[in-house]
């Protein structure tokens, strides 16, 4: 029997840097919040049985392009890991024990499950923050073979990857430098706040104001005082009427982002709040 998987603290994240904060247990953290019961240590093994079946014919295979087809085959093809077109935006898609349960993810939660996979492997595959989908990219000979997790791992052409950049570039269309900076790898950190902020706006489309306040929370908890995770935290509060909170956090917002766009109608709300609580101390 090999060591139990161990999840990490959500206050020792903080101080981690980015190469070392763990990708599978703190995905497994985040899920633990809604799934108080989780045991790691299944999915763990789960990964690793994934792994397992394949390493014989990745280890008679060469090219890393060669190797990576025959992961995506396994994982997508046999297994059948799969996108949710028809509900993307349900919670369960970011919460790494249900994707592994059900087969059935987001770009970000497949993403993962594909480089835990690979990595097992030898294989270096990462991920990247593309506008948008979530992808993964893998160094070969000549570059870069990047792949979509959300569509079982297809290859995507220079051409398509321009294309699908393009309107969250203002509509132009990104040069050789500037793709190549957009398919910088992502740290575990930026995966995993990723993750989290998914999770914060399905919540707070849905008026889960506790829910949407913990996933912000935890944004914070990887990377404190992150403006955004701030703003949305606050405005949760206050949808809880837990005004002191949402006070706090506004304030601190604005002192960090005094600029913002919606700075102006922050600074009304926060009028409002104190006008409201010095009325309630008289």
């Amino acid at each position: 029997m090999g060591d139990r998987l161990t999840l990490p603290e959500w206050n020792a994240l903080a101080g981690q840097p980015d190469e070392t904060v763990p990708l599978l247990e703190t995905a497994l953290l985040i899920a633990r919040d809604e799934y108080p019961d989780l045991d790691p240590d299944l999915y763990d093994t789960l990964v690793q049985s994934h792994a397992e079946h394949l390493r014989h014919e990745i280890a008679m295979i060469e090219p890393w392009p060669l190797k990576m087809a025959a992961i995506n085959r396994h994982l997508f093809d046999e297994l059948g890991y799969t996108g949710n077109h028809d509900e993307y935006y349900d919670p369960r898609n970011s919460y790494l024990n249900e994707v592994f349960e059900r087969r059935l993810g987001n770009p970000v939660s497949l993403a993962m499950v594909q480089m835990e996979v690979a990595r097992r492997l030898g294989v270096p595959l990462d991920g990247v923050s593309f506008p948008g989908h979530f992808l993964v990219r893998l160094p070969v000979d000549d570059g870069l073979l990047v792949m979509d997790p959300f569509n079982g791992g297809r290859p995507l052409g220079v051409d398509e990857l321009r294309e699908r950049a393009k309107p969250h570039l203002g509509g132009d269309i990104p040069d050789d430098a500037a793709l190549l900076h957009i398919l910088n790898p992502a740290s575990h950190r930026a995966i995993l706040v990723r993750t989290l902020r998914n999770l914060h706006g399905v919540y707070a489309e849905r008026d889960e104001w506790d829910r949407a306040a913990r996933c912000a929370d935890r944004v914070l908890k990887l990377t404190p005082d992150q403006p955004d995770a701030l703003r949305d935290r606050g405005q949760a509060y206050l949808k809880m009427d837990y005004r002191a909170g949402a006070q706090r956090d506004l304030a601190r917002y604005l002192h960090l982002s005094p600029d913002a766009k919606d700075a102006a109608d922050l600074r009304e709300q926060l009028v409002e709040l104190n006008a409201v609580r010095t009325s309630r101390m008289h």
